[in-house]
């Protein structure tokens, strides 16, 4: 799911609930007012004075973008770390609590030895899956058993989810968060008169943050990967679909990380991760709702201005992905409906085109657009079929989707696609189709503005992404977009030479069932 998706995804239950504020005024428009504190952290603060409560929230400009080999997924882990508690949140007796992560790591630094034996002898073919308790060796199950035992003596003292606690008891709802690519965000959605409680909470889980139950958590999070890739119908034909148009580019792997690397990660990996991109340095502040921010700033000073700035700051992305020289292609077979997937390398978040791309996008997609009537209604070779824009912080995809009607070939649907994206690179959009998309754009613009949790969560977003004030700008650049733009987007990006086609058929093969 791209970040845009995502996004949608977040709020969409407030955009139903929403009337069209199209008419209502001619661009919407937010008044946000940005500190910074002396540490770097930065803060952007909108007032929204409907209703007594705030959207509260904060970001790690982070993601798997800025992991390497042998860590892929520590971004992700971190999401679930940061909810372990502090130094005062989560636990009967800290000096305990922590004489017990200290023997732990002791413990597992003895099982990382052993587990490079059982490297060795996996490399000779002589254990063939390090994670059966069977490939172990009898040293490795020893220490297995001590640190089980030590996570048992330390649950005795953990006190589980009371940040959560805390904030339920005193109004708080939907306390979340979430990892991409190119960010990890925290937000709740509280009292407007708790706002010194989240101060409170949120600047200790970065200040004395305890990383409890890191490696049973790690596992956890080894599970989620299992349920939600391994074991759906295309998660791990999505990861190599990823994986092969990505050539260079650290999106090519997922953002809950390899198999492999998720049991490799130590918590001295996790220190120094934490002390990169979780300083103040490195982070961004979204608070929007009932409150006056001369009012708060001396608050947001108290409390996240004693957080030590970062000793150095976080390394820059630097690899950029290849200009593709030729088509590339992907077929497997998986227990689902025959799908013909095609990926266009696009645009990154801050890029000029940005809009053109999406609005682009627009013109194929819903059940008024090219590729339905195209696909579904006219050739009926498929029963689904979508475009999107992924808008990525360094690069970006464009991304067609199809799910083909039982007994037409694949190869069909692809065809018709092609011809759709060739019009669009052929021909110019016209008037009246522009308008509508143009006023589709506008109109999702004000409903995104309707309520201070679904503005919260565009500016983590857009901030993540580089541009928090997209959320501005956006019916602007509507506007502005002609059907000469949509044109030259289409001539540049969607080329043959520029796409990978991912092809999934049924698992036995066949176009239907029973049929060759």
């Amino acid at each position: 799911m791209n970040a845009f998706r995502r996004l949608g995804a977040a709020i969409s239950a407030v955009f139903l609930l929403t009337p069209s504020l199209v008419g209502a005024v001619e661009k919407p428009r937010i008044e946000v007012q940005e500190l910074t504190l002396g540490n770097g952290m930065r803060f952007l603060l909108f007032e929204h004075h409907e209703s007594p409560t705030v959207a509260a929230g904060w970001l790690a400009h982070v993601g798997s973008v800025n992991e390497r080999e042998g860590i892929t997924g520590i971004s992700h882990f971190f999401e679930h770390m940061m909810f372990k508690g502090t130094k005062t949140i989560g636990t009967k007796d800290i000096e305990a609590d922590l004489r017990i992560i200290e023997e732990q790591e002791k413990v597992r630094e003895e099982m990382r030895r052993e587990m490079e034996i059982m490297r060795e002898k996996f490399r000779r073919g002589e254990i063939d899956d390090l994670q059966k308790p069977e490939s172990w060796t009898p040293r490795y199950r020893e220490l297995d058993k001590r640190f089980d035992e030590l996570v048992a003596k330390q649950r005795e003292i953990i006190i589980k989810d009371q940040m959560d606690q805390i904030y339920t008891k005193n109004g708080g709802e939907n306390l979340n968060a979430g990892t991409t690519e190119d960010l990890t965000l925290y937000f709740i959605r509280l009292p407007s008169n708790r706002l010194e409680l989240w101060a409170w909470l949120e600047s200790d889980r970065l200040l004395n943050p305890v990383f409890r139950e890191f490696y049973s958590e790690r596992d956890v999070v080894f599970e989620e990967r299992r349920m939600r890739t391994e074991s759906t119908p295309l998660g791990k034909y999505d990861e190599a679909f990823n994986a092969l148009f990505w050539e260079a580019h650290p999106y090519k792997w997922p953002v809950v990380g390899w198999p492999s690397d998720i049991p490799a990660f130590t918590k001295a990996d996790a220190d120094d991760y934490f002390a990169t991109y979780y300083a103040p340095n490195n982070l961004t502040g979204v608070i929007v709702g009932d409150f006056k921010v001369a009012e708060l700033k001396p608050l947001l000073e108290r409390y996240f201005g004693r957080i030590p700035r970062g000793a150095k700051d976080p390394p820059p992305v630097v690899t950029m992905e290849p200009k593709q020289l030729g088509e590339k292609r992907y077929r497997a077979e998986a227990e689902t409906s025959p799908t013909v997937r095609v990926w266009w390398h696009g645009l990154p978040f801050a890029h000029k085109d940005r809009t053109a791309l999406d609005l682009l996008s627009d013109v194929l997609s819903g059940r008024t657009g090219r590729l339905y009537k195209g696909l579904v209604t006219g050739k009926q070779v498929a029963n689904e079929v979508s475009a999107s824009v992924d808008l990525k912080k360094y690069d970006g995809i464009f991304e067609v989707e199809c799910v083909v009607k039982d007994g037409k070939d694949p190869a069909a649907a692809e065809v018709a696609i092609f011809e759709e994206i060739d019009k669009l690179r052929n021909e110019p959009v016209g008037a009246e189709e522009l308008q509508k998309i143009k006023n589709q754009g506008k109109a999702n613009a004000y409903r995104r503005l309707s309520s201070p949790f679904s503005i919260a969560i565009q500016l983590m977003f857009y901030e993540g992404l580089g541009d928090w004030r997209y959320i501005n700008t956006y019916a602007d650049e509507v506007e502005r977009t002609t059907a000469a733009d949509l044109q030259r987007v289409a001539q540049k990006h969607l080329t043959p030479e520029n796409r990978s086609v991912g092809v999934f058929l049924r698992k036995d093969g066949t176009l239907e069932s029973g049929k060759k």
